[in-house]
């Protein structure tokens, strides 16, 4: 286990103020951590999808999968808590990584059957 506790400033500069650097959790408003995780889910799976370049080195399906099962549950969970203006955007970025990876897929799963669809329901083009 690491020691959490902060280094030393460089001799000749004042150490910095943690306090002022970072919020307490208790301050975040529970819809800004609902959707920095979904954004962070959303920029995942589309990695893992390699929709962020060409010939992506990074392309795996099965953790794409895991990650927009993930964004799935937590998007219809959260939808009604954080109102329509936040969670519409969630699932058309959802919506689009789900089609993403039905178009990946080099066997589609059935309708219904694809990542996060037990979650959302079908997802069609």
């Amino acid at each position: 286990m690491t020691d959490a506790t902060p280094t030393a400033a460089p001799a000749g500069s004042a150490a910095p103020d943690y306090d002022t650097m970072t919020r307490d959790i208790a301050d975040v408003p529970a819809v800004e951590v609902i959707t920095t995780v979904a954004v962070h889910l959303l920029s995942a799976a589309a990695v893992n999808l390699g929709l962020d370049k060409p010939d992506s080195e990074h392309k795996d399906l099965d953790e794409a999968r895991k990650l927009i099962t993930a964004l799935a549950g937590l998007v219809t969970a959260s939808a009604t808590e954080i109102s329509s203006f936040h969670a519409a955007p969630l699932r058309d970025g959802l919506k689009s990584l789900q089609l993403a990876f039905r178009e990946a897929s080099i066997v589609p799963d059935e309708p219904g059957q694809g990542p996060g669809e037990k979650f959302t329901g079908p997802v069609y083009a």
